[in-house]
């Protein structure tokens, strides 16, 4: 495989862990997540990341 799209999938499959890691913890509870700016954050900077890969 390429080196640039194994570099790709390996930012793609990072991004998804931390996104899954931010709610291990937590109930997936839409109306909790809407109030908290940090997580809202940083899970848009994840998908931002995803979206570039």
């Amino acid at each position: 495989m390429d080196e640039r799209i194994f570099n790709w999938l390996f930012d793609i499959k990072i991004s998804i862990d931390e996104i899954t890691s931010y709610f291990e913890n937590e109930e997936k509870d839409f109306k909790k997540y809407k109030k908290n700016l940090m997580l809202k954050r940083a899970v848009e900077r994840n998908l931002e990341i995803i979206g570039e890969a």
